[in-house]
């Protein structure tokens, strides 16, 4: 048989942060192997950073699904995040404070990357599932959101930060939002910046299924933090929305008390597997790439545009957002004064270096000092 893969192993490590590239054998509803059928598992290695991907890492994920793609064993792609606290959290901040910042060309260039990255997903000739471990957040969303079915573990948290940070969610989230979600709900997950819980964007319809992973004294619990028991308080719907005040105080106090446990997150994947192994594969994608033509509709007819209006934004708000969070515990916060900022450019201020100075945080004082 030839063999059509355009990738052998450069792109992938078990080392972070990397790509880990696994198979792993097609289990029956009894859990026994069969022969010859695997599901390729691409994910995202780099815990420590909650799995925030580099630049190498972009070319591990194009690598993965290519290869995922010309493999005639594979069934289907799942597609996750190392460790218990994060699936994706977007890209990282740290590359792109210290490298990428001021660079709007060299930026240009990785966000072709970031484009074929998302065409990799959305071009896989095998069903994609991602299995949702942890934040799914900014990047990490959106490249999310190009897989084909969310199994979500129930501490999973969902959002954008783009606005807040010095970006724009369009490397997906404006193309793909408006699909899953009514236009308004859309547009406030993308400029909100707010955090939303696996049960509240399962309700709005974003994700399939939403899995306990928490377990205490031996038995399976319920995320403690959100509302999952009640629809209907003060006549709002609640349902999916976060505990607070002390409430949520003493959730998180029951949260550490708990272990996490992905075996019912992935005995989930494993039923959606097998069901779509007991389906004609050439009707199975071309079904899937009936419903992705609609996804990808947008996303190609903007993802040139955007690429270059996020090149360009690189060399002023990005570089102010990035930085910021880079230098977070330095300076004790995580965002510019905007405020100021707004003011500065009220009155046609320059984008120059005493406009920056002004807007970015100053650097804590040593108690010493």
């Amino acid at each position: 048989m030839k063999d059509h893969n355009l990738w052998k192993e450069e792109y992938f490590g078990t080392d972070p942060p990397n790509i880990t590239y696994e198979l792993k054998p097609l289990v029956n509803p009894n859990g026994d192997k069969v022969d010859d059928l695997f599901s390729a598992w691409i994910i995202l290695n780099n815990p420590k950073q909650l799995n925030s991907y580099t630049t190498r890492m972009v070319k591990g994920v194009i690598a993965g699904f290519s290869r995922a793609s010309m493999d005639r064993n594979v069934v289907t792609v799942v597609f996750t995040g190392a460790g218990d606290r994060a699936f994706c959290t977007g890209g990282n901040t740290k590359e792109y404070a210290e490298y990428y910042s001021g660079k709007p060309n060299e930026y240009g260039l990785y966000m072709d990357l970031f484009n074929a990255m998302v065409d990799a997903i959305l071009n896989c000739k095998k069903p994609v599932l991602c299995r949702t471990n942890g934040m799914r957040v900014a990047g990490g969303q959106e490249i999310g959101m190009a897989a084909d079915i969310t199994i979500s573990a129930d501490t999973a948290i969902y959002g954008q930060a783009g606005p807040r940070h010095g970006s724009a969610p369009d490397g997906g989230s404006t193309d793909f939002l408006p699909w899953m979600l009514s236009i308004e709900d859309a547009m406030w997950n993308c400029i909100s910046c707010e955090l939303w819980s696996a049960y509240k964007v399962k309700q709005l319809g974003m994700i399939t299924e939403v899995v306990p992973v928490l377990q205490r004294d031996g038995q399976f619990i319920r995320n403690p933090t959100v509302i999952t028991d009640k629809y209907i308080q003060d006549g709002e719907i609640v349902y999916g929305e976060f505990l607070s005040g002390k409430e949520y105080k003493d959730a998180r106090e029951v949260l550490k008390s708990c272990e996490t446990d992905f075996s019912l997150l992935d005995k989930a994947i494993d039923n959606l597997i097998w069901k779509f192994a007991n389906l004609f594969p050439g009707c199975l994608m071309k079904s899937i790439d009936g419903i992705r033509m609609k996804k990808k509709f947008f996303w190609d007819q903007t993802k040139l545009a955007n690429r270059h209006w996020l090149s360009a934004n690189m060399a002023t708000e990005a570089l102010l957002g990035f930085r910021t969070f880079n230098e977070r515990k330095l300076t004790g916060k995580d965002t510019i004064d905007f405020i100021k900022y707004r003011q500065l450019i009220a009155n046609a201020h320059p984008f120059d270096q005493k406009l920056i100075d002004t807007v970015l945080p100053k650097p804590l004082q040593n108690e010493d000092s």
